[in-house]
């Protein structure tokens, strides 16, 4: 897995952060794996063990990159009357060439959920960014008029920026809050489906038609600045048939994202629930190679042999090993 998180818009996911790692083969031998620089030389086997879900080896240790705290940070609230107005919007912001260090988004159901939880001060409006920026003083004030520009030309119906450290803690506990928040009020499923920035109006949009085709709501809360999506399909678990409504629903949303030139997991992993949607996304020609990959580090197959891959797939490699 790759995980991410709300900072990883500046500071890159989990494979720019991980300098190397120590790793028990299936033979039982030690292996070092990367090392003091983020480029090693050679094949990029550390990539590869970092997306491998655990089918290549056992990690027991990771070397990781130390980052320096920032000077200061500032973060400012956007509130847009609309999912799709707000997307646009970040997808101005990065084509602008401004770097902050996050942009989260939240929509109405998950801005309602997090303010009676956290009372963080949100804004009661259709969908909210939270964009922080890093740096001294002057360097907040210049990124920050620069974004706030941006954001006024989608005509903002709320626009505040944080004035004081105790502020911007509230702002980011609600944020931080939204799963438990919303798992108070209603069983959910979560993708994260990640799609091009630029794509982020369409795909919303669409998200609700689908919402209303399936008739199940769906509430937003993501990483927008790098467009991993991170949609709560909500649905009742004690209700018949819910459940596998809400897997259907989950699969064309994930399909959606690939349409528009994304990928089936961000940061989450394939694991199962993902696993028989890979040729949506792969070739069989793509899967044969990386299953060919997983063979050379697990000939035996006991490493989740039932994984990433689908089952008819991976059929003969499991069978052989069996």
């Amino acid at each position: 897995m790759n995980s991410g998180g709300a900072h990883c818009l500046k500071y890159g996911v989990t494979t720019n952060n991980l300098l190397g790692v120590t790793m028990v083969t299936m033979e039982g031998e030690v292996v070092e794996i990367g090392g003091a620089h983020l480029d090693a030389p050679g094949y990029d086997l550390l990539g590869l063990i970092c997306g491998s879900e655990g089918q290549l080896g056992v990690v027991t240790e990771a070397t990781l990159r130390i980052l320096a705290k920032p000077e200061g940070a500032r973060p400012v609230l956007m509130g847009f009357d609309s999912n799709e107005v707000a997307g646009a919007c970040v997808s101005d912001i990065i084509k602008a060439g401004v770097l902050p260090v996050a942009i989260e988004f939240m929509d109405r159901p998950c801005i309602r959920a997090c303010e009676d939880f956290a009372h963080a001060g949100y804004p009661d409006v259709e969908a909210l960014l939270i964009v922080e920026v890093e740096g001294s003083e002057a360097e907040i004030d210049e990124q920050l008029g620069k974004i706030t520009e941006i954001a006024k030309r989608h005509d903002p119906v709320a626009l505040k920026e944080s004035e004081s450290a105790e502020q911007s803690a509230l702002i980011w506990q609600g944020r931080k809050s939204a799963f438990g928040a919303m798992g108070q009020i209603n069983d959910y499923m979560c993708l994260d489906g990640t799609i091009p920035v630029s794509q982020l109006p369409y795909v919303l949009k669409r998200m609700e038609e689908l919402s209303a085709e399936y008739g199940l709501d769906v509430a937003n809360v993501f990483h927008a600045g790098d467009g991993n999506l991170h949609p709560l399909i909500l649905y009742d678990a004690n209700k018949p048939g819910d459940l596998e409504t809400c897997e259907a629903l989950g699969a064309e949303i994930l399909k959606l994202c690939v349409e528009v030139g994304g990928c089936l997991t961000g940061e989450h992993g394939v694991g199962v629930e993902k696993r028989d949607l890979m040729l949506t996304q792969y070739t069989v020609q793509d899967i044969a190679a990386q299953m060919r990959v997983k063979d050379v580090f697990d000939p035996a197959w006991l490493l989740n042999p039932a994984k990433v891959f689908p089952l008819e797939s991976s059929a003969e490699y499991r069978d052989k090993a069996a």
